[in-house]
Order: C-alpha cells, then structure tokens, then sequence
C-alpha cells in the first residue's frame, strides 16, 4: 500500500513564497509589539493534561490533542475508564493557560506589571474547513499585574498599531462587558451561574444561527419565551453608545468603565456591541474583538480574565490579553516587492564554472542583502514569476565569459 506523502489532515506544508509572507507578516507584528514595551516569551508545546483539562479552556479543552503516557501496558488500557487516564500531557490548545501557569512558576523574576509577547503554534482537533485547521499560530499580548484600565487602553493602542502597520485598515474595536451580559441575562430571569454559562454559549452563536436561532435554543435549554428573546436580541443587534445608555437591564458601572476605554482611545473605532461575549469561560471584565465590514469574521480578540491565575498561584491576579488572528491576517498581507539593490537573483548558464559562480555571488552579496543562483531553464517566464513572488526585485544573465558583475545589468523581474 502506497503511503500518503501530503500533511495531516488539518496541517499544511508552507512553500518559500508562502512562509516568506508569514515571516514579514510575524517580524511586522513583532516589531510594534516591542516598541509597545512588550516582551516575548516562549513556553514548551506541551502542558500537564490535568491543567489542560481544569476547566479554564472552555469548550477548547473538548479539542485538546492528548499525549498517551509512555510505557503503557495493556493492563493499563483495561483499567482504564476513559481515554485521558492514558494520557500524562497534551498538545496546547491556546497560549493564555501556558502563559498563567508560566507567571506563576515565575512571578519572582517578572516585573510587578508584566506585559508578554508569545507567538506560537497551538494544536486543536477541529473539524478542518476553510480558514480552520489543526495547528495555526497565535499572536498573544497580555499585560499581568495592572487592575485597572491601563492595560486595556495599552492593548489595544498595540493592537490597532500592529494591524496599521501592516496595511490592514478600516477596522473597527466590538467592546463589551462580561457583567454586562450576565446583567442583561439576569433581567430574563437567568441568575444560576450554570445557566448563564449555557446561556452565553448561546448567544454567542449568534453569527451563526440568527436571533431567532438563538431564541429558540434559549427556549429549549431555559425555557424563555423565544418570540420575546427574539425581539430582544434583534433590538441589542442594533444597539450603540447612546441607545442603550439608562437601560433598566444594564450594568450601569461596567457601562460607564468602557465610556471612559472610549474616551481614553481616541482615533479607535471603538463600538460598544451588547451581544458579543467571545466563548471563553474563563473571562470576568471587559472583552473585544477586531472587526471589518469586508469580511464575515473577527481578526482577532481578548478580554480580561482575573481568574485564571489565582487558579494556579493561589491568590488572583489582574490579567487582560488580546489575540491577533494571525492565520487570516497572513491571507489579507502581500509581501512587499523588495527594491533593485535589495534582492537579486543571478541566471547563469549550465556550463558557467561554479568556482566562477561562487566568487559572483560573493561580489552580488557586497551590495544586495540576498542573492539567490538560479539555472537557466526553458521556461524562463514561469522562472522569473515565481521568483517575483518570493520578494526578489531583479536579475542578471551570466554566462561562461562573465568574471565580474561590472557593466552587468540588472533587470526588474516584475
């Protein structure tokens, strides 16, 4: 039987031109995230599979890959009541929970305020599809230690500087409120905590399945009127900074925290959106997500989430972060064409000396900061294309009586 030579199935292989876009896409975000005084971290692929599993992931903890623990026996598999009693570890499904057990085993070396980078792979065993796959990389900043709105109005201000600097405007900030959303699910009559957390994860499909979807569901699970719910929702689905101001189901001091965010962040586009709750369990204040009326998803998101490391540390610790969608940023960016005298490449000839071709090269890199050799080929047009794409600018034609690049011309390859 043949053995299959593509990817998992999920995963994908990254040609030159490809990861060379997700490369300048990565140092562009990297950049402005330092600037922004954020430090990058890196922490293992792998966590303990009881932390994985401790209830902070939410519904991602359903999708965690397991890693079976060594030296198995088949005892072990028959005493074994479910499939994690075989597993030790497991593949990370984000980068916040690695980034709370991380602070807590290193809270002494850290500065009392600590804002991280990390930018990662994780792995989830989702169902693949367009635009959703089993390994993809994160871009996570989060500021640890500041309680107050000092670290919203930094990652966010971080944020929208990554994304304009890479090209990527006309986006605006959806802004809410965990307690807003539990104010607005207390005035349905849902105050149990079980119950709002189904709740929320609810109206969280809210994208996917309409208001009416949404109330159905509502009066399924909780017995709420879905002909009422449905009005409700389509009238929040509408809702803005000066519709819903004096309502009788909103939290009036979360309200007034994220006017005075929006005060604070002039020139954002920060737009107050009731029904949005971003599916974590583990958030507690404010949460956002990136938006743009181009395009039916977010490109990225975060909010605060008190709770999670005290789960680890034993006492809480203020912690907000926020996560840029860097699978779907890297398909929005084209790599800059670089200019003549940064990337070239040299054609020569199968019988040109490699001696000869090496001492070129040589004389190329003293003034080109990348130099690539490429033989002749039939095909010259699809040769000189591909190499466009992979952010070469032009090239030169050597042959077996060129011994210097003096007088050499090079020509634009776009």
């Amino acid at each position: 039987m043949a053995t299959t030579v593509t990817a998992p199935r999920g995963m994908r292989d990254h040609l030159p031109a490809d990861k060379a876009r997700r490369e300048h896409v990565l140092g562009v975000i990297r950049g402005v995230y330092a600037r922004h005084g954020f430090d990058e971290i890196e922490t293992p692929v792998v966590e303990d599979a009881a932390r994985l599993h401790s209830g902070l992931g939410g519904d991602n903890e359903k999708l965690a890959f397991a890693v079976m623990r060594r030296g198995l026996t088949t005892e072990d598999l028959r005493q074994a009541d479910a499939p994690l009693d075989l597993a030790d570890l497991g593949l990370r499904f984000d980068l916040t929970v690695p980034l709370a057990r991380f602070y807590a085993s290193h809270r002494a070396e850290l500065p009392s305020v600590f804002r991280a980078v990390q930018i990662a792979p994780v792995w989830r065993a989702e169902r693949p599809q367009k635009g959703r796959y089993r390994q993809f990389v994160q871009c996570d900043i989060d500021v640890l230690g500041e309680p107050g709105q000092l670290a919203e109005i930094e990652l966010i201000r971080a944020t929208t500087a990554a994304l304009d600097a890479l090209g990527i405007v006309g986006t605006s900030i959806r802004i809410n409120d965990r307690r807003i959303l539990l104010a607005l699910l207390a005035s349905w009559g849902v105050t149990e905590q079980s119950a709002a957390d189904r709740a929320l994860i609810t109206v969280d499909k809210l994208d996917k399945i309409g208001a009416v979807g949404v109330a159905e569901e509502l009066g399924t699970t909780l017995g709420l009127d879905p002909a009422a719910t449905a009005d409700t929702i389509r009238a929040l689905e509408s809702a803005n900074w000066d519709s819903v101001r004096g309502a009788d189901w909103l939290d009036a001091e979360a309200f007034a925290d994220l006017e005075r965010l929006r005060a604070a962040l002039p020139g954002v586009d920060l737009r107050f959106d009731p029904t949005l709750v971003r599916g974590m369990g583990y958030y507690t204040g404010t949460i956002f997500e990136v938006a743009h009326p181009d395009f039916g998803y977010s490109l990225g998101g975060g909010g605060r989430y008190d709770g999670m490391i005290g789960r680890f540390l034993g006492q809480d610790v203020p912690a907000v972060g926020f996560s840029l969608g860097f699978e779907r940023l890297v398909d929005l960016v084209s790599l800059p064409g670089s200019a003549e005298s940064d990337a070239v490449v040299l054609v020569y000839d199968k019988d040109v000396d490699p001696v000869r071709l090496a001492a070129l090269k040589a004389e190329a890199l003293d003034t080109h900061h990348r130099v690539r050799l490429e033989k002749r080929t039939k095909n010259m047009k699809n040769l000189l294309a591909g190499l466009a794409e992979q952010g070469f600018g032009s090239f030169a034609t050597v042959g077996t009586d060129t011994t210097s690049l003096d007088g050499v011309e090079f020509r634009p390859l776009a």
